[in-house]
């Protein structure tokens, strides 16, 4: 089955498993997106015996393409469904805090592991249109150049047939992801993917 094959691929590989402060998505089935329940549950295992490791999932803020990355400690009591029955963290935590959130973080993310509709071979990701991803990744690649921290490896996660040969349509504000894993593999699209993954 993809969905396994694809989380064995990521679950394995060193430069996961390097990895401690981690973007990941809270998959949706009613989406078609890639499965991430076996890689979410390995993380938050992780989160809880490793110091210093910091899970963030995503909440939509707006129809604006907001979009926050907020810390949660597990997916039973962190997470409600939204108005489009995707299961997002709650602004407060058990003991009614505020969620650190990754752009207010003092150290910097390690890895970034994110969905889309289609991709190429050169790395352009399509999303769903709503610009969410795009728009928290422009501002978060313009907050760790200005506070000198190196970028996240950003990688995708994709079905075979999502990968196109021709290229996704993509504009000024769209960020490539440097590397896309599938059932048959990892493909890499950038020098850190081809630093940090094929090295590894």
């Amino acid at each position: 089955m993809a969905d396994e094959a694809i989380q064995k691929h990521i679950l394995s590989a060193e430069w996961y498993q390097n990895s401690k402060r981690i973007c990941a998505y809270v998959s949706c089935a009613s989406l078609r997106e890639v499965d991430t329940s076996h890689i979410m549950a390995d993380l938050l295992e992780k989160q809880r015996r490793t110091a210093g490791m910091k899970v963030y999932v995503p909440r939509i803020e707006d129809k604006e393409s907001h979009m926050r990355m907020l810390h949660i400690t597990n997916t039973d009591d962190d997470l409600i469904a939204n108005y489009m029955n995707i299961l997002e963290p709650t602004l407060l935590d058990s003991v009614g805090n505020p969620r650190e959130e990754v752009m207010q973080a003092t150290e910097p993310l390690d890895l970034l592991l994110l969905p889309g509709l289609a991709f190429d071979r050169k790395g352009g990701r399509l999303g769903r249109g709503g610009g969410y991803y795009d728009l928290f990744l422009q501002n978060y690649l313009l907050l760790a150049k200005d506070k000198g921290w190196k970028s996240p490896l950003l990688v995708a996660l994709s079905y075979s047939p999502q990968i196109r040969d021709d290229a996704v349509p993509v504009d000024a504000t769209d960020v490539n992801i440097d590397a896309l894993v599938n059932s048959n593999g990892i493909l890499t699209f950038s020098s850190q993917a081809e630093e940090r993954i094929s090295s590894s």
